[in-house]
Protein backbone atom coordinates (compact mmCIF):
# COMPACT_ATOMS: atom_id res chain seq x y z
CA UNK A 1 0.00 0.00 0.00
CA UNK A 2 0.97 3.54 -0.93
CA UNK A 3 1.04 5.47 1.06
CA UNK A 4 0.94 3.26 3.85
CA UNK A 5 -2.40 3.44 5.98
CA UNK A 6 -3.52 2.09 9.32
CA UNK A 7 -7.07 3.05 10.66
CA UNK A 8 -8.59 2.42 13.93
CA UNK A 9 -11.85 3.25 15.73
CA UNK A 10 -12.33 4.71 19.38
CA UNK A 11 -15.70 4.61 19.92
CA UNK A 12 -18.43 6.88 21.70
CA UNK A 13 -19.28 5.62 25.18
CA UNK A 14 -22.37 3.45 25.18
CA UNK A 15 -23.13 4.46 29.02
CA UNK A 16 -23.36 7.96 28.85
CA UNK A 17 -22.90 9.05 25.05
CA UNK A 18 -19.29 10.67 25.66
CA UNK A 19 -16.05 10.78 23.44
CA UNK A 20 -12.82 9.25 24.88
CA UNK A 21 -9.85 11.32 25.22
CA UNK A 22 -7.94 9.15 22.59
CA UNK A 23 -10.48 10.52 19.93
CA UNK A 24 -10.40 13.91 22.00
CA UNK A 25 -6.37 13.61 21.31
CA UNK A 26 -6.39 12.95 17.72
CA UNK A 27 -9.28 16.56 16.78
CA UNK A 28 -6.60 18.61 19.37
CA UNK A 29 -3.67 17.12 17.34
CA UNK A 30 -3.91 15.47 14.00
CA UNK A 31 -0.99 12.73 14.99
CA UNK A 32 -0.69 9.86 16.42
CA UNK A 33 1.74 6.79 17.10
CA UNK A 34 0.28 3.21 17.10
CA UNK A 35 2.05 0.27 18.74
CA UNK A 36 2.01 -3.49 18.42
CA UNK A 37 1.06 -4.98 21.65
CA UNK A 38 2.77 -8.18 22.05
CA UNK A 39 1.64 -10.62 25.08
CA UNK A 40 4.30 -9.70 27.33
CA UNK A 41 3.15 -6.23 27.78
CA UNK A 42 -0.34 -6.84 27.44
CA UNK A 43 -0.87 -6.65 31.32
CA UNK A 44 0.62 -3.35 31.01
CA UNK A 45 -1.42 -2.13 27.84
CA UNK A 46 -5.06 -2.69 29.75
CA UNK A 47 -3.69 -1.13 32.68
CA UNK A 48 -3.15 2.22 30.21
CA UNK A 49 -7.33 1.79 29.02
CA UNK A 50 -8.51 2.17 32.38
CA UNK A 51 -10.03 5.88 32.48
CA UNK A 52 -8.03 8.43 33.98
CA UNK A 53 -8.64 12.00 34.65
CA UNK A 54 -7.73 13.70 31.16
CA UNK A 55 -4.31 14.97 31.89
CA UNK A 56 -3.01 12.11 33.96
CA UNK A 57 0.56 10.25 32.54
CA UNK A 58 -0.70 6.77 31.34
CA UNK A 59 2.55 5.97 30.42
CA UNK A 60 3.10 6.42 34.02
CA UNK A 61 0.65 4.49 35.47
CA UNK A 62 0.89 1.54 33.04
CA UNK A 63 4.89 1.68 33.94
CA UNK A 64 5.84 2.36 30.11
CA UNK A 65 8.49 4.07 28.23
CA UNK A 66 7.60 7.49 26.14
CA UNK A 67 10.20 7.31 23.18
CA UNK A 68 10.46 10.61 21.72
CA UNK A 69 8.96 10.75 18.13
CA UNK A 70 11.32 12.21 15.27
CA UNK A 71 7.83 12.49 12.89
CA UNK A 72 5.18 13.36 15.18
CA UNK A 73 4.34 14.94 18.76
CA UNK A 74 3.24 12.37 20.20
CA UNK A 75 5.56 9.33 22.00
CA UNK A 76 5.66 5.83 21.09
CA UNK A 77 5.63 3.24 23.77
CA UNK A 78 9.83 1.79 23.35
CA UNK A 79 8.80 -1.58 25.07
CA UNK A 80 6.49 -2.36 22.28
CA UNK A 81 7.73 -4.61 19.23
CA UNK A 82 6.54 -2.50 16.68
CA UNK A 83 5.38 1.02 16.41
CA UNK A 84 4.39 3.55 14.03
CA UNK A 85 4.42 7.04 13.48
CA UNK A 86 1.34 8.46 11.70
CA UNK A 87 -0.34 11.57 10.93
CA UNK A 88 -3.89 11.96 10.85
CA UNK A 89 -5.42 12.10 7.43
CA UNK A 90 -8.98 11.92 8.11
CA UNK A 91 -11.46 11.15 10.97
CA UNK A 92 -14.71 10.26 9.94
CA UNK A 93 -17.77 9.83 12.74
CA UNK A 94 -19.98 7.30 11.92
CA UNK A 95 -22.73 8.30 14.63
CA UNK A 96 -23.64 10.56 17.24
CA UNK A 97 -25.55 7.66 19.37
CA UNK A 98 -23.74 6.35 22.17
CA UNK A 99 -21.25 3.07 21.04
CA UNK A 100 -20.98 5.10 17.43
CA UNK A 101 -17.76 4.57 15.93
CA UNK A 102 -14.82 7.34 14.84
CA UNK A 103 -12.69 6.06 11.95
CA UNK A 104 -9.13 7.62 12.18
CA UNK A 105 -7.12 7.32 9.32
CA UNK A 106 -3.63 7.80 9.85
CA UNK A 107 -0.67 7.17 6.87
CA UNK A 108 2.13 5.90 8.00
CA UNK A 109 5.41 8.40 8.40
CA UNK A 110 7.53 6.48 10.24
CA UNK A 111 7.95 2.44 11.21
CA UNK A 112 10.01 1.40 14.44
CA UNK A 113 10.66 -2.19 14.38
CA UNK A 114 13.16 -3.99 16.67
CA UNK A 115 15.20 -6.15 16.11
CA UNK A 116 14.45 -8.66 18.64
CA UNK A 117 11.24 -9.86 16.47
CA UNK A 118 13.64 -10.23 12.90
CA UNK A 119 14.07 -13.47 11.57
CA UNK A 120 17.88 -13.90 9.42
CA UNK A 121 16.37 -12.53 6.47
CA UNK A 122 15.25 -8.97 8.65
CA UNK A 123 11.71 -10.24 8.30
CA UNK A 124 9.29 -10.25 11.20
CA UNK A 125 9.13 -13.47 12.87
CA UNK A 126 5.15 -13.49 14.10
CA UNK A 127 6.45 -16.32 16.55
CA UNK A 128 8.73 -13.12 18.15
CA UNK A 129 6.16 -10.70 17.62
CA UNK A 130 3.90 -12.90 20.17
CA UNK A 131 1.13 -10.37 19.29
CA UNK A 132 -2.06 -10.03 20.93
CA UNK A 133 -5.53 -8.69 19.95
CA UNK A 134 -8.60 -7.68 21.72
CA UNK A 135 -11.87 -9.43 20.70
CA UNK A 136 -13.93 -7.75 22.96
CA UNK A 137 -14.85 -7.35 26.38
CA UNK A 138 -12.52 -9.33 28.48
CA UNK A 139 -11.49 -11.95 25.23
CA UNK A 140 -8.25 -11.33 24.03
CA UNK A 141 -6.26 -13.70 21.28
CA UNK A 142 -2.72 -14.41 21.21
CA UNK A 143 -0.89 -15.03 17.50
CA UNK A 144 1.40 -17.81 18.81
CA UNK A 145 2.01 -21.69 18.79
CA UNK A 146 -0.89 -23.33 16.88
CA UNK A 147 -2.57 -20.68 16.36
CA UNK A 148 -0.09 -19.74 13.23
CA UNK A 149 -0.57 -21.00 9.81
CA UNK A 150 0.51 -20.56 6.29
CA UNK A 151 -1.34 -20.21 3.28
CA UNK A 152 -0.64 -21.25 -0.21
CA UNK A 153 -1.40 -16.74 -1.85
CA UNK A 154 -3.23 -16.97 -4.75
CA UNK A 155 -2.43 -13.97 -5.98
CA UNK A 156 0.27 -15.09 -8.96
CA UNK A 157 -2.63 -17.61 -10.16
CA UNK A 158 -5.86 -17.91 -10.97
CA UNK A 159 -7.74 -21.12 -8.98
CA UNK A 160 -10.56 -22.72 -11.56
CA UNK A 161 -13.06 -22.26 -8.90
CA UNK A 162 -15.75 -23.77 -7.22
CA UNK A 163 -18.37 -23.54 -10.41
CA UNK A 164 -15.73 -25.53 -12.48
CA UNK A 165 -15.01 -28.33 -9.98
CA UNK A 166 -16.82 -31.64 -11.32
CA UNK A 167 -20.35 -31.92 -10.04
CA UNK A 168 -19.61 -35.01 -8.21
CA UNK A 169 -16.96 -33.42 -6.09
CA UNK A 170 -18.79 -30.35 -5.49
CA UNK A 171 -21.76 -31.63 -4.03
CA UNK A 172 -20.10 -34.04 -1.89
CA UNK A 173 -21.76 -34.38 1.69
CA UNK A 174 -18.63 -35.10 2.85
CA UNK A 175 -15.69 -32.41 1.52
CA UNK A 176 -15.56 -29.20 3.87
CA UNK A 177 -15.59 -25.92 1.79
CA UNK A 178 -12.09 -25.22 2.81
CA UNK A 179 -11.26 -28.87 1.19
CA UNK A 180 -13.05 -28.24 -1.79
CA UNK A 181 -11.51 -24.23 -1.75
CA UNK A 182 -8.20 -26.11 -2.09
CA UNK A 183 -9.25 -28.09 -5.06
CA UNK A 184 -10.52 -25.03 -6.54
CA UNK A 185 -7.24 -23.34 -6.16
CA UNK A 186 -5.53 -25.48 -8.85
CA UNK A 187 -4.97 -23.60 -12.17
CA UNK A 188 -6.94 -26.24 -14.67
CA UNK A 189 -8.21 -29.81 -14.13
CA UNK A 190 -6.06 -32.35 -15.11
CA UNK A 191 -6.97 -33.96 -18.40
CA UNK A 192 -5.38 -37.22 -18.60
CA UNK A 193 -7.83 -40.04 -19.92
CA UNK A 194 -7.50 -41.61 -15.94
CA UNK A 195 -8.93 -38.67 -14.31
CA UNK A 196 -12.04 -40.03 -13.07
CA UNK A 197 -14.54 -38.45 -10.45
CA UNK A 198 -16.91 -40.21 -8.48
CA UNK A 199 -19.36 -39.21 -6.08
CA UNK A 200 -18.36 -42.32 -3.75
CA UNK A 201 -18.39 -41.50 -0.37
CA UNK A 202 -15.55 -43.71 0.59
CA UNK A 203 -13.39 -42.01 -2.13
CA UNK A 204 -14.66 -38.70 -0.93
CA UNK A 205 -13.40 -40.01 2.92
CA UNK A 206 -9.64 -40.73 1.38
CA UNK A 207 -9.45 -37.65 -0.36
CA UNK A 208 -9.95 -35.90 3.49
CA UNK A 209 -6.91 -38.05 4.78
CA UNK A 210 -4.84 -37.21 1.36
CA UNK A 211 -5.54 -33.38 1.51
CA UNK A 212 -5.05 -33.32 5.19
CA UNK A 213 -1.41 -34.65 4.32
CA UNK A 214 -1.28 -31.80 2.10
CA UNK A 215 -0.34 -34.08 -0.40
CA UNK A 216 -1.84 -31.90 -3.39
CA UNK A 217 0.92 -29.37 -2.28
CA UNK A 218 3.64 -31.45 -3.86
CA UNK A 219 1.35 -32.82 -6.98
CA UNK A 220 -0.14 -29.71 -8.12
CA UNK A 221 -3.15 -31.22 -9.31
CA UNK A 222 -6.32 -32.13 -8.52
CA UNK A 223 -6.52 -35.97 -7.00
CA UNK A 224 -8.45 -38.71 -8.36
CA UNK A 225 -11.87 -39.04 -7.22
CA UNK A 226 -11.63 -42.73 -7.43
CA UNK A 227 -12.58 -45.44 -4.74
CA UNK A 228 -10.38 -47.88 -4.44
CA UNK A 229 -12.97 -50.48 -2.35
Amino acid sequence: MNPPILVFSPSRRVRDNTTKHTLQNVLEVPEVTINIVSYSIVEQVSLASCEYAKGINEFTKAGFTAQPSQKVKPPFVAESPVSFECKVNQVLPLGEAGGAGNLVICEVLLMHIQDSVLDENEMIDPYKLDAVTRMGGAWYCRANGNNLFKLPQPATKLGIGFDQLPPEIRHSKLLTGSELAILAGVEKIPLAPEAKFTADESAHRAAQVYLAQAKWKKHGELYRFESKE
